[in-house]
């Protein structure tokens, strides 16, 4: 198994990396984080506002400034941000400091999983459905590419879908 001290969970917004990732580390007893948590930590402000004031462009920024720094840590389960792998580096940091789950998740789950949260900048448009279908045909392939397993979180719980991950990390 590629560098089995950590664990990148990587997948759409509302896949549940966060949740699912928790669970995962607390099986493994291993440290958990969160790409988007680190950036408000290191910030000081939530992620919509970082979108107000810096864009996209400078949120992907910090991002990949956090993927570089936390994947050098060791025994380490990280959720990364739904949009991480958008940048090169991030996937090469990715694939090449640990073993890398892509959460995958339709766009229909999502929606139903995010409807009410106002914290996901991408998703203040007249069609979030519709943003979140583009944006999965956009980063699906992205994801496989990136990913050493696939696992579905479709209508499934957390505990569930932690317990299939650490199976498959046991039986790598």
């Amino acid at each position: 198994m590629n560098h089995p001290n950590n664990i990148f969970l990587i997948g759409p917004m509302g896949a549940g990396k966060s949740t699912i990732g928790r669970q995962v580390a607390a099986l493994l007893g291993l440290d958990f984080d969160d790409t988007d948590h680190e950036i408000q930590r290191r910030t000081g402000v939530d992620i919509p506002t970082i979108f107000d004031y810096e864009g996209e462009e400078g949120f992907r920024k910090r991002e990949s400034a956090v993927i570089e720094d936390l994947t050098q840590q060791a025994g380490l389960v990280l959720a990364t941000g739904g949009g991480s792998i958008l940048d090169p580096d991030n996937r090469r940091n990715l694939s090449s400091r640990g073993f890398v789950v892509y959460l995958y998740c339709s766009p229909e789950q999502q929606y139903e999983r995010t409807l009410r949260d106002r914290s996901r900048p991408l998703l203040q448009t007249e069609d979030p459905l519709g943003t979140l279908q583009a944006l999965m045909a956009e980063r699906d392939p992205l994801y496989r590419e990136t990913a050493d397993i696939v696992v579905t979180s479709e209508k499934r719980s957390a505990s569930a879908v932690a317990n299939e991950i650490v199976r498959k990390l046991r039986a790598e």
